[in-house]
């Protein structure tokens, strides 16, 4: 009886289903618990789990879980902070870093990554090192020599 061999083998991958993947990879506490408890119940008789081994699973669960839940806070604090600050600009006369745009704050938009102030002349600031900021505009003076 011949046999003829197959040899040929295909294999695909797609990014797009990688990233889906990777994305309802992410377990939240309940998924763990209900795993942990599967585990539990589909346990070798003959030789279980050690009870310590499942409490290290689920305090570095907890762990990870309370840090994702202070970034959260973190978060929270910055943006409630950089609302703060921007809205002590209004009414300030401010200068950009490289003294192109000047005029008395009318608006501030913050942005996840900065601050922007937009003047009474419709100029708009980048709030960063180097802004110069006071509560007036300055005043030229005009000296006249008299003779």
């Amino acid at each position: 009886m011949a046999v003829s061999g197959v040899s040929s083998t295909s294999s695909t991958s797609s990014s797009s289903s990688t990233s889906s993947a990777q994305k309802s990879a992410t377990l939240n506490y309940d998924n763990f618990l209900q795993l942990l408890i599967a585990q539990m119940k589909n346990q070798d008789p003959t030789d279980p789990v050690d009870a310590s081994e499942q409490m290290s699973q689920l305090a570095s669960f907890s762990q990870v879980e309370q840090t994702i839940q202070t970034n959260s806070k973190l978060d929270t604090l910055l943006a409630s902070s950089s609302l703060t600050q921007a809205s002590s600009y209004i009414g300030k006369y401010m200068t950009s870093a490289d003294g192109t745009v000047k005029g008395t704050v009318a608006s501030v938009k913050v942005y996840s990554d900065g601050i922007i102030a937009t003047t009474t002349d419709g100029g708009n600031i980048l709030v960063q090192a180097g802004i110069t900021l006071s509560d007036t505009a300055p005043t030229t003076t005009t000296t006249s020599s008299s003779s």
